[in-house]
């Protein structure tokens, strides 16, 4: 039963791990924006998702002892620089209004995976009480 549940919840999870991710890469981003020689990096979303569903999430174990199974932790996701558009003299690669843009964007993805996450489970909750 469990599994399934599992099964159920793993692609919204998956999205929703990535994401949040992201965010903590283009808020890094965004607070390094004075920062000489700080290059702003990100990850393609698309294909790190792709890459999760493909491979699914398989738990480190450190002990024989534990058990097997599946987690819903992103996949690292490869970190690649940002080119700018314009250089600037301190070597800083960050375009504030460039990241801003991308955090926003991974701001709606966000509520967009939360929505169907809570589709999901009032379905879920609504087959329960049917029952």
């Amino acid at each position: 039963m469990i599994e399934r549940l599992d099964k159920y919840f793993a692609a919204p999870l998956r999205a929703l791990n990535l994401r949040s991710a992201r965010s903590e890469v283009l808020s890094a981003n965004i607070a390094n924006a004075d920062t000489p020689h700080y290059k702003a990096r990100d990850f393609d979303f698309a294909k790190a998702l792709s890459g999760a569903r493909e491979t699914g999430f398989g738990m480190h174990k450190t002990s024989e002892r534990h058990l097997s199974g599946k987690t819903a932790s992103p996949v690292v996701a490869a970190l690649q620089y940002r080119v700018p558009v314009q250089d600037s003299i301190d070597g800083n690669t960050v375009e504030t209004d460039m990241e801003l843009a991308q955090f926003s964007n991974n701001a709606i993805g966000m509520q967009a995976d939360l929505a169907f996450m809570s589709a999901k489970i009032r379905g879920m909750f609504a087959a329960i009480q049917s029952s």
